[in-house]
C-alpha cells in the first residue's frame, strides 16, 4: 500500500502560495505604488495647518518625532516579511505568532481601515475634480458641485468604478499607471518647495521667515501633549507603507524586495514632508495673517491657499496633484485589503470565494469587487447621514492603524522569541525596534480610546454622551469580534489550526531537527 502524500500548504497549516503572478513587481515598482498609497500631496495640505497650531515652527522637528515609531514597526514588518513572505501580512504574521483569533482581528484592522480610507480618498477626488475644473475655466461656480449630494456621490461612485476596474487587471497595468501619477505628483511638490524657499530668499515671501536649524531640534517642543498630537499625524502621514509588503508573493525576490521597499519607501516620504514643512515655513511663516500657516481659514487645504502667491498661473498644477495623489491611492490602497481578504479565504478564515483569483489577470478579483462594493456603499451611507459623520469615522483610522500596526509589531517580538540574543542585528531587529514601536502604538491606541469618549473630540456630535468617534471605533472593533465569533461557527477548521496553524521560530525548529538525527 502506498503512503499517503504529506499535506503541504493551507492543508498542513502552512503558508502557500494563491495563484497571483508572481515575479511581476520591481523594487522601483514596489516603491512607487507605496508612495501612492500614501498619497503625499493629499495627506501633507490637510496635516500642515493643525501641525503649525500644535508647535509652531518645529513642524520638521515633530514630522521626525512622528516618524520614528513606523521605521520601528517597518523594520518589524521587513523580518516577518524575510521569513514568511504572504499576502495576508498582519492577518498572517499575526495567526502564526498568537494564533488565529489574534491574527483574524489583525486582518480585520487591516481590511476596517483601508475601506475607510478608500471611501475618503473618493471623497477627496471629487472635491478636486470640480475644484480643479474651475480654477482652468475661471468658473468659481463649478467648485460648488462639489456640495451638491447627489452628483457628489455619482461621480465617488465612478472613481471607484475606475480604480476598481485598473486594480483588477494585472499588476502591471497598475505599475504603468502609477508611474505616470505619482511621478507627477512628486515633482508637482518638489518644483512648489524650491519656488517657495527661492521667494523666501529673495524676500518676496509672504512671511519670510528664515530658515533654523532650531527647527529639527525635538526637545525644543513645549510639551508632551505636542509631542503626542506629532505621533498621531504620523499615523495619518505615514500610514500606506505596509502595501508594499501586501504584494510580496507578487514581487521579485519576495523575501527582499518588499521589506527593502517599505523601507525605501518610508524614507523616502519623511524627506520630502520635511522638505515641504521648511519651504512651507520659510515661504509663509506660522501667524493667522491670509496666508500664514496658523490661520485656521486654510488649515483644510494649505496646498490650495498658497499655490497662487507661489506658483502664480501655475498653481493649477498644485490642484492637480492633489487629485491624481486622491485618485492614484484610491487605485493603490485597494491591493492591500484585496490581498489580506485573499489570503483569508484562502486559509479559510473567510468563504472559499474571496480566495478566487482572476484567471486572466492573476488578480484578487472577487475580493477588489467587495472591497469597492463595501467602501462606495460606506462613503454613499455616511455622506448622506452627515458629512461630520464622515469625518469622524476618518479620525477613527488612528484606532484601528494603531490596532493592527500594533499586533503586527508585537507578532515580530514574540515569532522570534528564540532568536533574539542569536545576534547584535537580531537584539535591535527582531526585539527592541518593534517592541518600542508596538509599545508607542499601544499607547496611543489607549488614550485615542480614552480622549474619543469626550463628547468634543472630533467633530463635537455624541450618542448618549460619549463621542462619536469612540462610539464608531468600538463599533467597528465589535462588529469585527463578531464576524471572527461566526466564522468560528461555519469554518471552525481556521480556528483550530488546521489550515493556518501557529509556527514554532527558527532556532526551535532547528533544535527539534538536531535532536531528531539518529
Amino acid at each position: 500500500m502506498t503512503a499517503p502524500a504529506p499535506a503541504t500548504g493551507s492543508e498542513a497549516g502552512g503558508l502557500s502560495k494563491k495563484g497571483l503572478s508572481a515575479g511581476t513587481i520591481g523594487l522601483i515598482g514596489a516603491v512607487v505604488i507605496g508612495i501612492s498609497c500614501i498619497a503625499p500631496a493629499y495627506t501633507f495640505t490637510a496635516a500642515i495647518g493643525p501641525t503649525v497650531g500644535a508647535v509652531g515652527v518645529q513642524v520638521p522637528a515633530i514630522i521626525l518625532v512622528g516618524f520614528i515609531p513606523m521605521l520601528l514597526v517597518a523594520f518589524g514588518y521587513r523580518e516577518l516579511n524575510n521569513r514568511m513572505p504572504d499576502s495576508g501580512t498582519s492577518f498572517t504574521w499575526a495567526s502564526r505568532a498568537f494564533g488565529p483569533w489574534i491574527g483574524w482581528m489583525a486582518g480585520w484592522g487591516l481590511i476596517a481601515a483601508t475601506i475607510i480610507v478608500l471611501s475618503n480618498l473618493a471623497g477627496i477626488a471629487v472635491d478636486f475634480l470640480f475644484l480643479l475644473i474651475s480654477q482652468l475655466t475661471g468658473q468659481p461656480g463649478i467648485a460648488d458641485l462639489a456640495s451638491n449630494l447627489g452628483i457628489n456621490i455619482v461621480v465617488c461612485l465612478l472613481f471607484v468604478l475606475g480604480a476598481t476596474v485598473v486594480s483588477y487587471r494585472d499588476m502591471q497595468t497598475t505599475q504603468k499607471l502609477q508611474y505616470v501619477l505619482v511621478t507627477f505628483q512628486v515633482l508637482v511638490l518638489v518644483v512648489f518647495a524650491v519656488v517657495a524657499i527661492t521667494h523666501a530668499v529673495q524676500g518676496n515671501a509672504f512671511d519670510a521667515t528664515p530658515f533654523s536649524w532650531e527647527w529639527f531640534n525635538p526637545f525644543a517642543v513645549s510639551s508632551f501633549s505636542a509631542f503626542a498630537a506629532g505621533v498621531s499625524l504620523s499615523i495619518f502621514i505615514f500610514w500606506g507603507w505596509d502595501v508594499t509588503l501586501t504584494m510580496n508573493e507578487e514581487t521579485k525576490d519576495p523575501e527582499k524586495t518588499p521589506g527593502r521597499a517599505a523601507t525605501i519607501t518610508v524614507l523616502t516620504i519623511v524627506s520630502l514632508y520635511l522638505l515641504l514643512a521648511v519651504s512651507m515655513i520659510m515661504f509663509a511663516g506660522i501667524g493667522d495673517g491670509e496666508f500664514g500657516l496658523g490661520n485656521p481659514s486654510i488649515q483644510d487645504n494649505a496646498f490650495f491657499a498658497l499655490a497662487g502667491p507661489i506658483l502664480g498661473p501655475f498653481a493649477a498644477f498644485v490642484s492637480l496633484a492633489v487629485l491624481t495623489s486622491s485618485a492614484s491611492s484610491l487605485q493603490s490602497t485597494f491591493v492591500g485589503p484585496a490581498r489580506t481578504l485573499l489570503a483569508m479565504g484562502h486559509y479559510g478564515a473567510l468563504p472559499e470565494r474571496f480566495a478566487k483569483v482572476s484567471p486572466r489577470f492573476f488578480t484578487p478579483g472577487y475580493a477588489t469587487i467587495v472591497s469597492a462594493i463595501v467602501a462606495a456603499g460606506f462613503y454613499a451611507v455616511m455622506r448622506v447621514v452627515s458629512v461630520n459623520v464622515l469625518s469622524d469615522t476618518i479620525l477613527t483610522l488612528g484606532i484601528m492603524i494603531c490596532f493592527y500596526y500594533g499586533l503586527t509589531a508585537f507578532a515580530c517580538v514574540w515569532y522570534f522569541r528564540k532568536q533574539w540574543f542569536d545576534s547584535v542585528r537580531n537584539v535591535f531587529f527582531t526585539l527592541l525596534f518593534p517592541l518600542v514601536g508596538g509599545v508607542i502604538l499601544a499607547v496611543i491606541f489607549v488614550t485615542t480610546l480614552i480622549d474619543s469618549m469626550n463628547p468634543e473630540y472630533g467633530s463635537g456630535s455624541e450618542i448618549g454622551g460619549v463621542g462619536l468617534v469612540f462610539i464608531l471605533g468600538m463599533t467597528i472593533i465589535l462588529l469585527g469580534v463578531a464576524i471572527m465569533v461566526w466564522q468560528r461557527v461555519r469554518r471552525p477548521a481556521f480556528f483550530r489550526g488546521e489550515t493556518l496553524s501557529i509556527d514554532a521560530p527558527a532556532s526551535a525548529r532547528r533544535d527539534r531537527r538536531a535532536t531528531a538525527r539518529p
